[in-house]
Formats: structure tokens, sequence, C-alpha cells
């Protein structure tokens, strides 16, 4: 199994190679903000993950141009919008996050909401609900659907099938919000 490394690779450019034991096959994905992550199986070597990428590299470039239009416009238009004052855009947040639990009928503890990395939300073990400052640059579909996946983890703790059935019963199209979300940067 390899080690996680960061390679430059020519005519392609900065591409993290991480070990995956969940992995059937070779993974490559480009984000925006994240660039390309290669999920490598445990039976294959960085040399032949390496030759896959080269294999790849075309759509890859194509995505690449995407990410970049994607981060382009995302940050002249939306870090404008979180320009107003912080408490104002927490306050927002709250208020929309104890509608959504109250036209549903879920409860939760308290609420944090902080300038975030690596995830849009989270819900703990005592039902407090941490949220991204950033999920008010999204569109409301989305800013809504991330509200109730943490309200939904208030009454079932994991990402099983109940938990997906509860959030499409609410929301709709629960995967394919996930997928729209994966597109915009945290």
């Amino acid at each position: 199994m390899i080690n996680t490394c960061t390679l430059n690779v020519p005519e392609i450019g900065i591409v993290r190679f991480e070990p995956s034991h969940r992995a059937k096959r070779i993974n490559v994905t480009v984000t925006a903000y994240r660039g390309i992550r290669v999920a490598v199986p445990s039976r294959i070597t960085l040399k032949q993950a390496m030759s896959f990428v080269k294999t790849k590299q075309e759509w890859i470039q194509k995505n690449l141009v995407k990410t970049q239009q994607q981060e382009a416009i995302f940050k002249h238009s939306a870090f404008a919008s979180l320009e107003m004052n912080e408490s104002e855009t927490k306050a927002k947040l709250k208020n929309r996050l104890a509608e959504l639990a109250a036209l549903y009928g879920f409860s939760y503890k308290r609420v944090f909401v902080r300038r975030q990395k690596t995830r849009w939300g989270s819900c703990s073990e005592k039902n407090n609900i941490n949220l991204n400052l950033r999920i008010l640059l999204l569109p409301l579909s989305l800013q809504d659907y991330v509200l109730l996946h943490e309200l939904v983890h208030t009454r079932i703790k994991n990402h099983g099938q109940d938990f997906w059935r509860e959030l499409d019963r609410l929301v709709g199209d629960a995967k394919g919000l996930r997928r729209r979300l994966r597109r915009y940067p945290l």
C-alpha cells in the first residue's frame, strides 16, 4: 500500500495520491480549492496510479478549467455577501435552523457557527449543531439541505438507510442535493 503523497505531474499539476482500503479501483476527483485527488486501492502501486492519471490527463485538464471557473465565480459573488457583519450572518443561520426545526418537529441543544475548512456542518452526540459560516453562500435549496441534514442527525446518528429515507422525506432527492453541494468549495 502506498503512503499519502503529493506530486507535481507534468502537464497536469499537483496531484494528491491517497491510499484507500475501500476503493476497488483507482478514483480521480477534481474539486474546487482542493485540486486533484487520486484514491489508490491497496493492491495498486504508485507507479500504476501515476500511469492511470496520465491516461486521464485530458479529462483532468477539462475539469480543472471548470473548477477554476467555479472558484472565480464563487469568490467574486460569494465573499462580497459574507462581508456583512459576522454576527448578522450567524443570526441568519441560527434563525433559519430554528424555523426548520419548528416546522419539522426537531429539537437540538446549542448551535455554533464558525468558519470551518472541512465541513458544512456537524451534529454532536448531545445534539449540539455546528454550522459553517459559509453556508449562507450556497443557493437556498442547499442551505436548507445542510441544515436539515444536521437536524436529522439529532434523531439518527449515522448515514444509514433510515437517515437517507428521513432526509429524502424532507428535501426530496437528498443524495442529488449532496452531489450538488460537493461542487461548492468550503
